[in-house]
């Protein structure tokens, strides 16, 4: 099972939106915190996206392509003095795409912009470990399959045809990944400890693989680690010192999150999602639901 589309699909609600836009210099847009992640692309032209808790204002080139994984709020604008007006999302979810003019001769920049829903709830530590804002510059031959994604993309919202509203989500989805694929891909070399290095462990990884392939399944510390090679101990310590708990830890807290992502989205009977959750007493999987979440699974099931 791949970690990282299990990692998202956990945390995913509702549909992702974006839209295209073309801005004339002056333009400045203060984006408001958000329970979801947000993304910036720009396509031509220039923008400064200016972090949040007063961080260094970053300069975005053409091509290149900012991640706020955590939802904090931010700025984007022509410049870094430029002032900023409240960006009011339209009753779609999605940002203003209304050309402003500005005066003759004013700079032009076409944005790519837009928001994934995500539940914070059980947010997987995999994207808590983003740093946060991701910054991909531009460069020649640098990410070609997420340079695609942002190319069809940009293309279906430009000119739509008949498949885009099943397409342009699609590709939402695609570029997520690819974004948070190419920031993995190239943090894992500095990283030591965190998910980064988790997934680049062999052995770590391989059990992760395990766990969330066959999160049902009575696994134990030795058999995890000898997918691996390792032994006992030395499997939990790698494991507990790269994951940030220990395996059998980490597999009760997936399980409580399959279980969530179950009640959120399917209409199966209770007994089937403690079955599918590792349980094979509903009574025994609602008390552990219920010490996970603080309400009992047909609660849950309700307000979800």
């Amino acid at each position: 099972m791949d970690v990282l589309s299990d990692a998202i699909a956990a945390m995913r609600t509702g549909r992702p939106h974006s839209s295209r836009t073309v801005r004339f210099a002056p333009w400045g847009f203060r984006f408001p915190a958000s329970k979801g992640a947000g993304f910036h692309v720009v396509l031509q032209g220039a923008a400064w996206l200016l972090p949040p808790d007063d961080a260094a204002p970053v300069r975005l080139g053409p091509g290149d392509v900012v991640l706020l994984a955590h939802g904090t709020g931010h700025g984007l604008a022509d410049r870094p003095d430029t002032p900023l007006v409240d960006a009011l999302p339209a009753p779609d979810g999605s940002w203003p795409t209304r050309p402003d003019r500005g005066h003759v001769g004013a700079e032009e920049t076409l944005l790519l912009c837009g928001a994934y829903q995500l539940s914070r709830a059980r947010a997987h530590p995999l994207l808590t470990d983003l740093p946060p804002y991701v910054h991909l510059p531009a460069r020649v031959g640098a990410h070609p399959r997420l340079r695609a994604a942002v190319d069809l993309l940009g293309a279906e919202l430009a000119e739509p045809q008949p498949g885009s509203d099943a397409i342009v989500p699609a590709l939402l989805d695609t570029l997520l990944l690819y974004l948070l694929r190419t920031w993995w891909l190239a943090e894992r070399a500095d990283r030591s400890t965190g998910w980064s290095a988790a997934l680049s462990d062999p052995a770590v990884a391989g059990a992760l693989r395990a766990l969330h392939g066959d999160p049902a399944r009575a696994w134990t510390v030795e058999e995890l680690g000898a997918l691996g090679g390792l032994s006992r101990a030395a499997f939990a310590r790698r494991f507990t010192t790269l994951v940030g708990r220990p395996p059998l830890a980490y597999l009760t807290w997936w399980r409580m999150t399959t279980a969530g992502r179950l009640l959120r989205s399917d209409d199966l009977p209770l007994r089937a999602v403690a079955e599918r959750s590792g349980y094979s007493s509903e009574f025994a999987f609602a008390k552990a639901f219920k010490r996970a979440y603080g309400v009992a699974p047909g609660q849950y099931r309700k307000g979800a």
